[in-house]
């Protein structure tokens, strides 16, 4: 709230600029009963229709001038609502991108947080700036007019409105919580549908098609009954609603004749009643009900749930700096959820200069989960992860960015040249130490074929393939002065001779390089490997886990049959 606030005090000027076209979209509901009422005592009934007719006319001229207002207030409002929207989405898309959860998947949440949340303010605020402009302007010009034109009815239009905003004050808790549990029925239908289509093939592969359906639909039921509830409530709303916009017009009915006889009203000044009721107090009435009960309540609801979803880091997170570039991990335990098996479990390991450590294991293991260990992008749930004697996700972010570099399977490039996509890291770079670089990872022939540096690569890389992509990406992180290198499954569409130039580049590197292999010819160039099968990691050189693992002798037999006579047999 104070984020979307400040961000609407950012552009006061254009709320001004609302108001002050407010005023005159006010001013027909001010003077419009006066002249009706004076058209009819001092034109049609005086016996001077003209004059009646003139006073018609002026009326008609100013409800022209209150469209010109309104119409200005519709052409303003985005320049207030759409820089708003703008600050939003960056503001979610920051707070996924800066997640302590380490996520390889689409997130389907932060999707339907900007589809949907963000867009309901968007739309909440525009509401709210046109109907309760509308309700403060014209109600109060209104109810004034009214009040100097036939004091004696006035009783008889707030009393009703009274009573039905006091019934309608006690229904917006009721209205808040059914609000709210749609959207959140809205957010876990977009999870559940988000993780059943990124996993389609595991679905297919354990046959789970009618588990996958039944959870789906169970969403879907569970967002429509809260639909539902909503609707009803909206529902009871829309009757107390038409209690505080009819019962005055009935009151009107039932008084005025009376004082009307007795000469303490005219006929003009009942007619003037009516136009303010009809005109401007009853659907001002309605406006602030659908105002309050939909707009306001939505927005309320998308804004906390937007802050609920945004990431706060934990108190001292950031301010740690390290004392050196070495790691050491101490009975590291990481778990996805208190009651999930953990995917790293009891690892103790040290990392330091000179290192060159491949990680091994089937697929799902946790490999990568190891790596958003070391990079601090998520605190383990038992042990330490100490990167340079303090824990590595208290580093100070600029620190940790300098010094660790991961580079993921999934290769990033943008439009821009392949000098601005090398550079991104190191941006003060030379043009001999990029193409340095790009030699280096053996990348120089696709350089040429770009047509050097000043070349313009298109969205995400469009016309390389997979495995040039990756060569650029190798390449950024080559030139930057990055003592700890983590290639998660970085080389995974290079051929293996690419694939090793590429690990001996970052293998010559003074510092640490962790890979998480691709191919297992990658554990036979580290000097150490971590076999990860689900209970406690194992390490050592690549001898000594062909006598002492099972699982990574089967891992080498699959991959290499010369391995056979030193592959030990499972545990029986």
């Amino acid at each position: 709230m104070r984020f979307y606030l400040s961000t609407l005090a950012g552009h006061r000027r254009g709320v001004l600029v609302l108001l002050a076209w407010s005023a005159l979209e006010g001013v027909p509901a001010f003077f419009g009963g006066k002249l009706v009422g004076t058209a009819v005592d001092q034109g049609f009934a005086a016996g001077r229709p003209v004059a009646g007719l003139l006073w018609l006319f002026a009326f008609a001229a100013l409800a022209v001038a209150g469209a010109l207002g309104q119409r200005q207030v519709f052409a303003r409002l985005g320049d207030v609502v759409e820089p708003m929207r703008d600050a939003l989405v960056t503001q979610v898309v920051t707070g996924v991108l800066k997640n302590e959860t380490h996520r390889r998947t689409p997130d389907a949440s932060a999707v339907a947080m900007i589809t949907r949340h963000v867009e309901v303010v968007r739309d909440a605020t525009a509401g709210v700036l046109v109907q309760a402009r509308a309700l403060l302007v014209t109600t109060v010009a209104a109810l004034v007019g009214l009040a100097t034109t036939a004091a004696a009815l006035t009783w008889l239009v707030v009393l009703p409105i009274v009573v039905a905003l006091v019934l309608f004050g006690f229904l917006l808790p009721s209205l808040a919580k059914r609000q709210r549990d749609a959207v959140m029925a809205d957010e876990r239908t977009a999870e559940a549908t988000g993780g059943v289509l990124t996993g389609l093939r595991d679905v297919a592969a354990c046959r789970a098609e009618r588990e996958a359906f039944q959870d789906i639909r169970t969403q879907i039921d569970q967002q429509a009954a809260a639909t539902v509830t909503v609707a009803w409530a909206n529902a009871l709303r829309a009757i107390v609603i038409a209690i505080g916009g009819f019962a005055p017009v009935v009151l009107l009915v039932a008084f005025a004749p009376p004082l009307v006889s007795s000469g303490q009203l005219t006929t003009g000044a009942v007619l003037a009643a009516v136009v303010y009721l009809t005109n401007s107090v009853n659907p001002a009435l309605h406006g602030l009900a659908r105002t309050t009960s939909t707009v306001v309540m939505r927005l309320m609801v998308a804004l906390k749930r937007l802050e609920e979803a945004a990431p706060r880091p934990a108190g001292g997170d950031g301010r740690e700096v390290p004392a050196s570039c070495e790691f050491t991990l101490k009975n590291v335990t990481f778990g996805w959820s208190p009651a999930a098996e953990p995917v790293v479990k009891d690892l103790n390991l040290c990392l330091g200069p000179g290192d060159h450590l491949a990680v091994v294991g089937p697929s799902g293991i946790g490999k990568s989960t190891l790596a958003g260990l070391l990079t601090g992008l998520m605190p383990p749930g038992h042990g330490e992860v100490l990167f340079g004697g303090v824990p590595a996700h208290q580093v100070v972010p600029a620190i940790r960015h300098h010094s660790i570099a991961l580079i993921p399977q999934e290769t990033y490039l943008f439009t821009g040249t392949v000098r601005e996509n090398l550079a991104l890291l190191a941006p003060h770079a030379t043009d001999d130490e990029l193409v340095a670089a790009v030699k280096t990872v053996g990348a120089k022939p696709l350089l040429d074929r770009l047509g050097g540096l000043d070349a313009r690569l298109g969205h995400a890389g469009e016309g390389l393939s997979a495995g040039e992509a990756q060569l650029l990406a190798l390449a950024r992180v080559q030139v930057t002065s990055a003592a700890v290198v983590i290639l998660d499954e970085a080389t995974s569409h290079l051929d293996p001779a690419a694939e090793a130039r590429v690990e001996r580049a970052f293998a010559a590197r003074p510092g640490v390089l962790v890979v998480i292999a691709h191919r297992l010819s990658s554990a036979l160039r580290a000097n150490r490997v971590l076999v990860m099968d689900g209970g406690a990691p194992l390490l050592g050189t690549h001898e000594q886990l062909l006598r002492s693992s099972p699982l990574y002798g089967r891992l080498m037999l699959a991959w290499d049959p010369t391995h056979h006579e030193e592959t030990p047999l499972p545990n029986r």
